[in-house]
């Protein structure tokens, strides 16, 4: 079904900005200085990446904070990044072979609060985190990646005016594993308004970024003239390059699995499985020391009393009835760092539990885009961590970098 359409100017605000880029003649070969996001990076790889020089990752997963902003402004006193001489709205695209993955529209998004806000947020967010990413983002007074967002379209305009850029030369072009990453400069000002007109018409979603908007919205709190008032953003038009969506998994590894089967069927049905599986609607796969089980049928009154206080469309919802009826009613997961990690590939997942005293393993099935749509028109916000919208933009391509006043 369509997003529906807002008359001007309630709808999505997408403005040119001038964005800093590597210098392929200081940097090198993009392919070697860019990465995937923040959250698809594992310690150790964040590690290695950052021994690169000039890397992203040296900024994107800086321990500290300010010799971060230190080591932005010398890489650009250096030019090995360099401040665009004209305002643009970014075509970005990734490909693997002949196939389009995903192609968005990168500029600065003007945010607002409240119900009429055309930026919809679909899961719920940790005020710790907000508030981390809040520092990060001030200290560094710069945005290295984008947020995600997904729309629908109804019209062709926009589309258009996308092919016709993609047409010519790439202003940008790295890899990453088999994937291409390509990024087009949309400078010329009747180009800009075609697009700007229509994505006004609409409202997104956010498919992933959710703590940096909230961020944002953090920072720009009573200061009418913050440039948090506007984020670094990606937007997707679903229509034509629909963005692929799965679930997220939850490992816990102080969970020995024969003991959380035993105390799941007190609030579930649970059957063993002949082997590994991915869930199918309506149920939830266990696995660990090798072995796999089917829990379905939640308790419904087990269920009704740990949603209490919370939108009845939850008790449909796997991650609501992992999180609340099994990892804090069941299985009594303390809500601590550590204890619940969260996982996006769903055969990681499985590995990590694979012998004995590696913990349990929890596979969620994925929610469809239209249920998600279908929640935030009715202003139901899913639980955390539900849902990985995919496949998510590479960091260091665009950066919103905030000069000075």
């Amino acid at each position: 079904m369509p997003t529906p359409a807002l008359p001007t100017p309630i709808g999505l605000q997408l403005h040119p900005f001038q964005a800093v880029r590597y210098d392929p003649t200081q940097a090198g070969d993009l392919s070697n200085v860019i990465c995937p996001p923040y959250d698809e990076i594992g310690p150790v790889r964040a590690r290695s990446l950052r021994a690169r020089p000039h890397h992203i990752a040296r900024l994107l997963h800086a321990i500290d904070g300010q010799a971060a902003a230190g080591q932005l402004d010398r890489w650009r006193q250096r030019g090995v990044l360099v401040r665009d001489t004209r305002p643009a709205i970014y075509v970005y695209e990734q490909q693997r072979g002949a196939r389009i993955l995903q192609r968005g529209l990168i500029g600065e998004l003007k945010l607002t609060r409240g119900a009429t806000s055309p930026v919809i947020p679909h899961e719920d967010v940790q005020p710790h985190v907000v508030r981390q990413r809040a520092r990060s983002i001030a200290g560094l007074r710069a945005q290295l990646e984008p947020l995600l967002l997904t729309y629908r379209s109804t019209e062709s305009t926009t589309a258009q005016v996308v092919d016709h850029v993609t047409r010519r030369p790439p202003v940008a072009v790295a890899r990453i594993g088999a994937v291409s990453h390509k990024l087009w400069a949309c400078t010329a000002p009747d180009e800009q308004a075609l697009i700007s007109a229509g994505l006004s018409r609409y409202r997104a979603v956010i498919a992933d970024g959710h703590h940096r908007h909230a961020a944002c919205l953090q920072l720009s709190e009573g200061q009418d003239l913050s440039p948090w008032r506007s984020s670094l953003a990606l937007l997707v038009d679903s229509t034509s390059h629909a963005l692929r969506l799965s679930a997220i998994h939850r490992v816990i590894p102080g969970l020995e699995a024969v003991k959380a089967v035993a105390a799941a069927a007190d609030v579930a049905q649970v059957r063993q499985l002949p082997g590994p599986r991915l869930p199918e609607t309506g149920e939830l796969v266990l696995a660990g020391a090798g072995r796999f089980w089917a829990i379905t049928a939640p308790h419904p009154e087990a269920l009704r009393e740990v949603l209490s206080g919370r939108p009845p469309q939850w008790g449909e919802l796997a991650a609501a009835v992992t999180d609340h009826l099994l990892l804090d009613r069941a299985w009594s997961v303390p809500d601590l760092p550590g204890a619940v990690r969260h996982v996006h590939d769903a055969e990681r997942a499985m590995a990590a539990v694979t012998g004995p005293g590696k913990g349990a393993a929890v596979l969620l099935p994925a929610v469809t885009e239209d249920t998600v749509w279908e929640l935030t028109g009715a202003g139901v916000r899913l639980p955390r961590k539900t849902t990985s919208f995919g496949p998510k933009p590479a960091a260091g391509l665009a950066l919103r970098v905030i000069d000075p006043p």
